[in-house]
């Protein structure tokens, strides 16, 4: 078997995308962009939710208009080359051991809510999470798919009830008011780190060949994963900022109890947010695996990489370079734990490599497809550069990496030429 056989539809897809977004920020990212910027955290959100529609209908659209295993680094090579195609591919690859430790220990943050896990037996249990996403994934996607719509139907929900229970303290906010003196600098900053959330739009476009109908399906489940995703952040970020809390830990447990500890969810926020947050972290994770894994695929079978990692097993995933990654992933968790590298840093970091791969991505789309969508792109473009403005000096890891690989991509291009003219 050489060929991946789509198994995804629509509402699968839309599952796939927000619980990917949702992923380890779901009841953190919020707390995290109050503590630099206050009530100006909302406006964050409230931009990023707005400036992140064109990017994802960009993205939506170039993958259900060139679906392939290699996705942003597909589009890519088709506007601009080989060299520059395999550059973006590549580089994706080498964000995943630096996002992937980023994401557990989120996830793991959720885990002190339910019971402390400390020294060796957090790193013990951050390997299992690895052992789990291979499980997820020996089957394929599909099945994972269906799990993650259940979690993100789940989250809605819980994030609705708390919504619902906080109608008599919105007038006790304030956070509409202060909006307008938000300072921009602050906001700025709380932009950068919530770009988090909406990593995993470019992930989806690598499983577009797992659609049934990617034509058809792709785009709708990844403006609908976008929307929502977008909504529950903002709801988040408002409810946070109307039960505050001065106490350590997830702000998210305190204002659940708050609004719901005189019903039957009383003394349960530890167990339902910590729990959500755990699956949706190991869900977003998993996402990642699975678009790395194929990307290895695919280049393996252009002869970018080694042939080893071409075979697909029986149920059509490209298990050698899906184990390939999760080796990596327990290489670089177990780096990281030792090291004590600080969490803050690898998200910064992260964003600045897929800032580079969306901006391509949308310079790639004004080649690629009608000059109608034209200002799309330019809405995108102007999206990615305000974010990298942002990140500033985190952006240096991403342009190292593209300073080193591009020169190799471009001699292993021009050397597979003298050969094949040989």
């Amino acid at each position: 078997m050489n060929q991946i056989t789509g198994t995804i539809g629509r509402w699968q897809g839309a599952g796939l995308m927000a619980t990917t977004l949702l992923g380890t920020g779901v009841f953190i990212l919020p707390q995290m962009t109050i503590a630099v910027a206050n009530s100006g955290a909302l406006l964050a959100w409230i931009i990023l939710t707005v400036a992140i529609l064109p990017v994802a209908v960009v993205f939506g659209l170039l993958a259900s208009r060139f679906p392939h295993a290699a996705g942003p680094a597909y589009f890519i090579e088709k506007a601009f080359g080989t060299t520059a195609g395999r550059t973006i591919g590549l580089i994706f690859l080498f964000v995943i051991p630096i996002g992937a430790p980023a994401a557990i220990l989120m996830t793991f943050q959720f885990m002190d809510a339910l019971v402390s896990i400390t020294g060796w037996g957090q790193l013990v249990a951050e390997l299992m999470i690895v052992l789990v996403l291979l499980l997820l994934n020996y089957r394929g996607i599909q099945v994972s798919a269906k799990l993650q719509f259940a979690l993100t139907l789940a989250i809605v929900a819980v994030v609705a009830v708390l919504f619902s229970a906080s109608g008599t303290n919105v007038s006790e906010a304030g956070a509409f008011t202060e909006l307008a003196s938000a300072e921009v600098s602050t906001v700025m900053l709380a932009m950068g780190i919530g770009f988090w959330s909406f990593l995993g739009i470019e992930a989806m476009t690598h499983l577009a060949n797992d659609f049934k109908n990617p034509k058809k399906d792709m785009l709708p489940a990844m403006m609908i994963g976008t929307v929502l995703v977008g909504i529950i952040y903002l709801i988040c970020t408002l409810l946070l900022l109307m039960v505050p809390s001065d106490k350590e830990g997830l702000a998210m447990i305190h204002t659940f109890e708050t609004l719901l500890g005189n019903v039957v969810w009383q003394g349960m926020g530890a167990q339902v947010i910590g729990i959500l947050g755990i699956a949706s972290g190991i869900a977003t994770v998993n996402v990642y695996c699975a678009s790395a894994a194929r990307l290895l695929w695919s280049f393996s079978k252009e002869g970018v990489l080694p042939s080893y990692f071409s075979k697909l097993n029986q149920f059509g995933v490209p298990l050698r370079a899906l184990v390939t990654i999760l080796l990596t992933m327990v290489l670089v968790i177990s780096f990281t734990f030792v090291t004590e590298q600080k969490l803050e840093d690898l998200i910064a970091w992260s964003n600045g490599v897929f800032i580079i791969i969306y901006l391509l991505t949308m310079l790639s789309a004004a080649k690629l497809l009608s000059k109608r969508y034209l200002p799309l792109v330019v809405g995108g473009c102007i999206f990615c550069l305000g974010v990298g403005v942002a990140l500033a000096e985190n952006m240096l890891y991403s342009f190292i990496l593209v300073i080193v690989v591009a020169p190799f991509m471009y001699w292993q291009k021009q050397h597979q030429t003298r050969k094949q003219a040989a």
